[in-house]
């Protein structure tokens, strides 16, 4: 019960964050905006540890392990997000961003040397063919000023970086490094790292008191940052990589819904079967077809007469 309620948490922030994001591009910079988000986070995160009195120590060398981990998942990864969407709509980023799923498998056989199944190659490519389908009519018209390509680029290398987050996860979480706190300290060292990005791109710290972006920024720092992350690494924890990759699978079908209702995001024959291929390509790779199969020759053996 504890982990569908998780999951649910997760899907449904996370797909809505996608739209949210919309409303932080344009007048303030992409990594100040990314700056305040973050480090509203970080303030409240540390708030809720100072109330709850949890213990905020941790070694040097746990310390570097956060530092990583907050490097990838709370600054790289959603630098080339922000980025990649002012290319693509949200709908197309939410999708695109399902191939971290098939980086995650990967990733955890090469860090922790968990097996590949036969399936998992024939889901990958259905996956890969199915971001190519989308992204087809921008490849048939392929140059070097394609926006489109550009942002797919770019939100394939944030996956990449939140993949490899990911992975650092689950290695703190494998040495009982509690959540809460490694999350406070992730988005400190995150904003951190996201303010060194404003200097050396010579950004301004400007703030828009647009609505739209007030609201957006409280949403994804206080929905899309502190509840969803907690939720999706307690997921890491408690069930693994790949099954808490199933999120993957499930918010860009939130993310979808939203950017049609509100972006005007039009459906082609590109969409629907690039959308399907890479929905079912997920589906492939997640779902535990042995158990399924063990267990239904489980329930057909005959029990016994007592």
């Amino acid at each position: 019960m504890q982990n569908t309620l998780l999951y649910l948490i997760t899907v449904l922030i996370w797909g809505s964050t996608w739209f949210a994001i919309e409303f932080q591009l344009g007048e303030v910079a992409v990594e100040v905006s990314l700056l305040y988000r973050f480090a509203i986070a970080a303030a409240l995160m540390w708030l809720f540890c100072w109330f709850r009195k949890l213990n905020m120590h941790f070694s040097l060398r746990q310390h570097g392990f956060i530092l990583l981990l907050a490097t990838l998942n709370f600054a790289v990864n959603f630098l080339f997000i922000y980025q990649a969407q002012q290319y693509l709509s949200s709908a197309m980023t939410a999708i695109a961003f399902t191939t971290m799923l098939l980086m995650n498998i990967i990733n955890t056989r090469l860090f922790f040397g968990k097996p590949i199944a036969k399936r998992i190659y024939v889901g990958a490519m259905m996956g890969i063919v199915g971001i190519v389908v989308l992204f087809y009519p921008d490849l048939d018209g392929f140059d070097l000023t394609n926006t489109s390509l550009l942002g797919l680029l770019l939100i394939l290398s944030g996956a990449l970086s939140a993949s490899f987050g990911n992975m650092v996860s689950v290695r703190n979480s494998r040495e009982n490094m509690p959540i809460m706190q490694v999350n406070a300290w992730g988005m400190l060292y995150g904003s951190v790292v996201l303010f060194f990005a404003v200097l050396l791109k010579g950004q301004s710290f400007t703030f828009s008191t647009e609505p739209s972006y007030i609201f957006s920024l409280l949403y994804l720092a206080i929905f899309g940052s502190v509840i969803a992350f907690a939720s999706y690494f307690a997921l890491l924890k408690r069930i693994g990589p790949e099954k808490a990759s199933y999120t993957i699978v499930l918010f860009p079908l939130i993310a979808v819904v939203l950017s049609t209702l509100f972006e005007g995001f039009v459906w082609t024959g590109h969409t629907f079967a690039g959308f399907a291929l890479v929905l079912a390509g997920n589906a492939l790779v997640l779902t535990p077809f042995a158990r399924i199969k063990a267990l239904l020759l489980s329930r057909r053996q005959p029990q016994p007469i007592v």
